[in-house]
């Protein structure tokens, strides 16, 4: 009698095709923690960031009244679906489980911490995104790490024999 074989891992369980990043994100705040969720989009929302056209720059995350929601997220408008279109900026529903968003909720409770969007991407077909829970950072605390991260590109530079500058 032959043994069942063990399930084979979906050929797109890691791969992720990155829609958008929200770089800024990474440069004014401290991420605490990252997690994943799903969004719930209209159709033509989904062919125009089909196109990776999507902009994170200044959106955020909130709970309201137990659900969890994307605010001033833009994917612009799917030029070839006329009359059906979505509004660009609209706030959209992102989808976790219940108790998922109240651990969230009580995270966020606490005093300057908020959620942004890291990322969009794809994942199996389905649009997803990487939330971070984020402390704001100090000009001050941004400019150190900048200076860290020059110092480290020259001690590389240095290591690898290239003069410096």
């Amino acid at each position: 009698m032959a043994r069942p074989s063990a399930p084979k891992p979906h050929k797109d369980d890691d791969e992720r095709q990155i829609i958008t990043t929200n770089r800024k994100a990474r440069h004014d705040y401290t991420i605490i923690e990252t997690f994943e969720a799903g969004i719930e989009l209209r159709g033509t929302e989904v062919k125009s960031l089909r196109d990776a056209k999507a902009q994170l720059v200044d959106s955020y995350a909130m709970v309201e009244g137990g659900q969890l929601y994307l605010r001033n997220a833009h994917i612009p408008i799917y030029d070839p679906a006329s009359y059906s279109n979505h509004e660009p900026t609209r706030t959209r529903r992102l989808l976790m489980h219940r108790a998922e968003i109240r651990r969230l909720q009580t995270r966020l409770d606490e005093s300057g911490l908020t959620m942004v969007p890291l990322s969009l991407y794809f994942r199996r077909g389905r649009v997803k995104v990487e939330l971070a829970i984020v402390k704001g950072r100090r000009t001050y605390d941004k400019r150190a790490k900048l200076d860290e991260r020059r110092s480290r590109k020259e001690i590389r530079g240095i290591m690898r024999g290239e003069r410096p500058e």
